[in-house]
């Protein structure tokens, strides 16, 4: 038997037997297990007035969820990618740089075109998405216990945060070189806000998963 299983079992034998929570913690402390290893047991059971533990519902992968996930996170990263190149065209079309080559203007407009069509097809498909996942975890709260829905957002985190960690980082080395141009700030601005919304928003939804799951 695995030691998970086993303070699984030995938690839901105490509950089972009315011993307070917090003197199974203290108990299982001297046991040597970890704090986390103790309030994640404990966790697996609902605080509900029940004879008997009522454990809570755990992570599940589903295919089709699986498949709506990845499509709705690609969107996503295609959307953000898109707006983000929409923007960095206007901008150097705005503020244009004395060295570009021959034929910028046309690759320009290419670019445009392709970041517009690129939005116009993967957003309405986030949206939907968005709205049709938002919709189904409304219903069935079990589904927030999606492993596919919370690896998405944490690597969605990751991805976030690792953009505005090099945004500043080149904010920050271009500032030492006294290198700041309008144009330059402009495009830092725009990564962090594509990557900062992103970031906050599934931080803030990840939160609210864990107070689900704690009430």
């Amino acid at each position: 038997m695995a030691a998970g299983d086993e303070l699984f079992d030995f938690v839901r034998e105490a509950l089972g037997r009315g011993v307070p929570r917090d003197r199974i913690e203290e108990t299982l402390r001297q046991a040597g297990w970890t704090t986390d290893q103790i309030r994640g047991a404990l966790r697996a059971f609902a605080e509900v007035d029940f004879p008997i533990p009522v454990p809570r519902a755990r992570p599940y992968l589903s295919a089709r969820e699986a498949f709506i996930y990845l499509v709705l996170f690609g969107t996503l990263y295609t959307s953000a990618y898109s707006l983000g190149s929409l923007i960095f065209d206007f901008i150097n079309r705005a503020f244009p740089d004395a060295a570009t080559f021959a034929g910028y203007d046309e690759y320009l407009r290419q670019s445009i075109r392709w970041s517009v069509s690129s939005l116009i097809v993967a957003f309405p498909v986030f949206l939907y998405l968005s709205w049709l996942t938002d919709r189904d975890v409304t219903s069935d709260p079990v589904k927030r216990a999606s492993k596919v829905r919370r690896w998405l957002t944490y690597l969605t985190l990751f991805f976030a945060a690792c953009a505005l960690l090099g945004d500043f980082t080149t904010l920050v080395y271009n500032a030492l070189g006294g290198e700041l141009t309008v144009r330059f700030l402009l495009k830092i601005v725009t990564v962090a806000l594509i990557a900062g919304t992103a970031f906050v928003y599934y931080l803030r939804d990840l939160r609210h998963d864990e107070i689900e799951r704690r009430g």
